[in-house]
Parts: C-alpha cells; structure tokens; sequence
C-alpha cells in the first residue's frame, strides 16, 4: 500500500512525533512517503529521524504555516503534482495548513483514500471570533472531501460535532500514542541534573513543558508562580520551551521580584530526564489537543494540575492523577499548585495512578489503529473496484441496458 503522510513543517511539538512514530512503523510494510514544508526548529529525534528518512521524505517548498494566498496557491499546485506521480492509496494530511490544501489537492489529483487528523483545531484560543468562524466553514468545505476524520481525544471529537465540521460516523477516535518506556525507565543523577538546571538540590520543582506561544497560557504560570512562593519559599519553576512570549515573560518575572525562582531553560532534549525531577507538571493552556506532555508526565509517574480545555479532560483524571482547573486562572491554579506542594501522600497516590492509566496511550497501539484504518479503506477501495468490474462484465439486457 502507498501512504502519503503530509504536514505543513515537522518542528517542535506533538504532530512531529505522531507522524514520525506512524513513518517509522509502517515503513517496513508498506511504501510511505512523509510530505513536509521546510523544517526549521526540529527536535533531535526529529532530526534523526528526517535523515534517516530522507529517501522517503518530498518537501515542499512553499508549504508554510503562515497564511499567504500566493505561495498557498503554489503549494497546492505543487502537493497536486506530487499526488498525480505519485498515485497514493491513502492520502492522510496532519493540522490545519497542510490539512487544507492536501485534501484539496488529493482530491483534484484523483488521490485515494483521504485521512485527516487535526492534531486539534482553530475554533478558539487561537484567533479573533470572525477568523475562527471562517476556519469553521473552511473544515466543514474540507471535511466533505475526505473519506475519515481522525482526531484524537473524545473531547475533539464533540467539539467538531458541535461546530458541525462533520457527522459522528464519518470521525474516528484514536489516543495519541507516546513511548511510554522511554518516561517509565530514566536512570539518571538527579543531583547532578539539578545544578545543571540551576535548581537547586533543596527545593520543590514545578514545571511546564511547551511552545512560549498565547495558546499555551505561559504567563498564567508565571502570575501562578509568585502567588504559590507566596506561601511556599522552597519552591523553583522550570519553564522548558521557547516561543514568541519569552522575552515578556522574563520581564514579567523581573517586575514580579522572582527571577531567581522561575527558571527559562529553553528547548531541551532530555524531556525524560526533567519530568523526573519534577514534582508537579503543570499545563496552562487556553486551548489543547492532547497534552502530550500530560501523558508523558504520566508515565513518570508525576501528577500534573492543567487547565480543563479541548482534550485535556480526557487525559488527565480530574482528582485522581492530577487537577484541573479553568483556564485563565492564575489564582485556581496556584492553589492546586499549593494543594499539592502540601501533601506527598496525595502528589504520589496520583503520581502511581497516572502511570497505571497513561498506559492505553501507547504508541504501539496508536499505530496499530492507525493501520487498521489504511487497511479499512483500501479494502472498499478494492471492493468497489470488484463490484464495477462485475457490473461491467454483465451481458446487456434487450433493451441494451446492464441487468
């Protein structure tokens, strides 16, 4: 089988390791092409895996998140030449750039089977009401010409009913898959780890873990942080990431007189290695997917308190393996932060909890979905194909019409 995977860049972030998990499982069953825009900022792994892949890998030049109507319009005509040569079986396109225009071209280009997986959306959090009603409508035209809807939580999956980009039986639920074996077995020195990070081998550590974007919420931790030293001194904030943000949010901490206890480490590679140092993870977002960093919290077995936005809820077991709160809530959110720098016992009860129940979000068994799909459509593919070559052999009635 002939399976496109396209994505506008393989940057930072968690489409990036979906799409590399599924390149990586499938290729040695079957022919897969991964279809990229320029990749800027890929994380180690990524890069690894981008030149490994490289003879499996077509870029796009002009395929970039931003919008502008030129070098889209050349990027479709470009994902159209490829999917003319190229005669995919399934044609499964990832966020929402590259989501749009490779359904559109996959369907010009008389493509296969077309999949798409939002990896969330842009119905809010992200842009002003009147753009998000537009990118509403522009799902709903999108959704019309694509065979399955793929998205990954529950939550995902009403909202797009909701908005009514698509009926129940045409989106599919699949759980985002993370390595879990690479958070459950991290041998490390944590002391040593510690001064490298400038944390201190005395304290408490909470952090967050995420693109320094307005989505992410970042400065609701920050104003969280000097109300939780408020009341807990033997505390530091690790703020692992970068993003259009930090800069301000630096500043905030200066204003705020606690520079000393919030702690900017930018893009690390050693995610592992820091989620077990923490004790709490914290994830303020206004509007989230997933969380992939919740699940991989999870399996370290590190409870998390994180905003109850998109997906979220379906990752993390409000009071169980951790606390959700709203989102925007600088205030709610330090208390639960509070709340659980006060208690070890609760911290490791959802700590052992979170580890029993990130298990379903195996990266293993997201692949085997995944391709349980691909096989699904071009076994009716395949059927159709039967059944119209049947119809075609039929000798032609008296009034010379098929029987």
């Amino acid at each position: 089988m002939r399976i496109a995977q396209v994505v506008t860049r393989m940057d930072w972030g968690g489409p990036p390791d979906i799409i590399r998990t599924i390149c990586k499982s499938l290729a040695s069953s079957h022919n897969v092409k991964l279809i990229t825009g320029p990749t800027a900022f890929p994380s180690l792994r990524t890069s690894n895996f981008l030149d490994e892949f490289r003879d499996g890998l077509i870029t796009v030049p002009h395929l970039k998140r931003d919008i502008n109507l030129f070098q889209d319009f050349l990027a479709l005509a470009e994902l159209y030449r490829i999917f003319k040569r190229e005669k995919f079986d399934v044609v499964h396109t990832h966020t929402a750039k590259a989501g749009f225009l490779g359904r559109i071209a996959a369907r010009l280009a008389g493509a296969g089977k077309i999949v798409h997986t939002p990896h969330g959306h842009n119905f809010y959090g992200y842009f002003g009401r009147a753009a998000s009603r537009l990118l509403v409508v522009l799902e709903r035209l999108a959704a019309r010409i694509t065979d399955r809807i793929i998205v990954l939580t529950e939550s995902e999956k009403r909202d797009m009913i909701d908005c009514k980009v698509a009926g129940a039986s045409h989106i599919l639920v699949i759980d985002s898959g993370v390595d879990i074996e690479a958070y459950t077995e991290v041998d490390i020195d944590a002391g040593k780890k510690r001064d490298e990070l400038r944390a201190g081998r005395d304290t408490s550590l909470v952090g967050m873990i995420g693109r320094l974007e307005p989505v992410k919420g970042p400065e609701y931790l920050v104003k969280a942080a000097r109300l939780v030293l408020d009341e807990c001194r033997r505390v530091k904030f690790l703020v692992v990431g970068e993003g259009s943000l930090r800069a301000g949010l630096e500043s905030l901490c200066r204003e705020a007189g606690i520079s000393g206890k919030v702690i900017f480490t930018g893009w690390r590679e050693d995610i592992p290695e820091i989620l077990s140092l923490l004790d709490i993870v914290v994830l303020p977002s206004l509007n989230e997917a997933v969380g992939r960093v919740l699940i991989e919290a999870g399996a370290c077995g590190k409870p998390v308190v994180a905003a109850g936005v998109g997906g979220i809820p379906d990752i993390v077991r409000d009071g169980r393996t951790g606390m959700l709160v709203p989102p925007g809530d600088a205030v709610s959110l330090s208390r639960a932060v509070v709340d659980l720098l006060g208690d070890t016992e609760k911290r490791v009860r959802m700590g052992e909890e979170a580890r029993r129940w990130v298990r379903r979000f195996s990266s293993d068994r997201m692949v085997r979905k995944f391709s349980g799909v691909y096989e699904g459509l071009a076994a009716e593919d395949r059927t159709s194909g039967i059944m119209l070559h049947k119809r075609a052999l039929q000798p032609a009635g008296k009034d010379g019409c098929r029987e």
